[in-house]
């Protein structure tokens, strides 16, 4: 059976300041068709991320001005959904769960092998396919959100909103017809570690209103006062 993807030149990016390590991985992953761009800071990496479409991103921990973790965290707040492989030195089983948590995928600890690295990417951009072609559209009644062009639309009529926003109607879409308490709301649209006090949660939700249920007659996001917060079809 052929797996068309892997034939095709995928598009790595390699966030590394190793001189090195540069070296060896441009030159493994080119024998395999892979094309492979280098930032050599995390700021640069955020960059790149940020203006090309990439297959894979190849992340060290340790960089000079922004560290992998925080380039990560911040590609997750920002919706860019590229599969990232961290790559560091640091193998303790807590820096493992703290790149995880960060919002990589997978996980590869210094020194390594090029077939593993070479599988692993493989088996990321195979991961990704599979979700861009089964999961690319969210479809709750009239409301669509497309999660590869990031946009959104009611009864074919377009609708703008922020990342926040953008990431707390998918959350709340991927659950439809679930009630969701705030907790939940803040654990997987905030991360674990934001505020629990605040109410942020509820301050979105009402900017989510007036973008997704203000010009329409019929209602799709309710309160359940006391429980939580659950979107269901019109």
């Amino acid at each position: 059976m052929i797996i068309f993807f892997e034939v095709i030149r995928m598009n790595i990016l390699l966030v590394e300041d190793e001189s090195a390590v540069i070296s060896v991985i441009q030159r493994g992953l080119t024998e395999h068709n892979l094309s492979v761009s280098v930032a050599l800071d995390g700021t640069t990496g955020l960059q790149m991320a940020r203006e090309h479409a990439f297959d894979v991103i190849l992340l060290d921990i340790m960089l000079p001005g922004m560290n992998g973790i925080e380039v990560c965290k911040t590609l997750r707040r920002e919706n860019v959904n590229t599969p990232v492989l961290m790559l560091t030195a640091l193998g303790s089983t807590e820096n493992v769960i703290t790149g995880l948590d960060s919002g990589a995928d997978d996980y590869m600890s210094k020194p390594f092998k090029l077939s593993e690295l070479y599988a692993r990417i493989r088996a990321l951009a195979r991961r990704r396919f599979t979700q861009l072609k089964d999961d690319s559209a969210i479809s709750i009644g009239s409301l669509v959100l497309n999660t590869v062009s990031k946009t959104i639309t009611r009864n074919n009529t377009p609708i703008s909103l922020t990342a926040t926003e953008y990431k707390l109607l998918e959350y709340l879409m991927k659950n439809a017809n679930r009630v969701l308490s705030r907790m939940e709301i803040l654990e997987h649209v905030w991360g674990i570690n934001f505020n629990m006090g605040t109410n942020v949660v509820d301050v979105y939700v009402n900017y989510l209103r007036k973008k997704i249920d203000k010009d329409f007659e019929n209602k799709m996001i309710h309160t359940l006062v006391g429980m939580g917060y659950v979107l269901k079809s019109d």
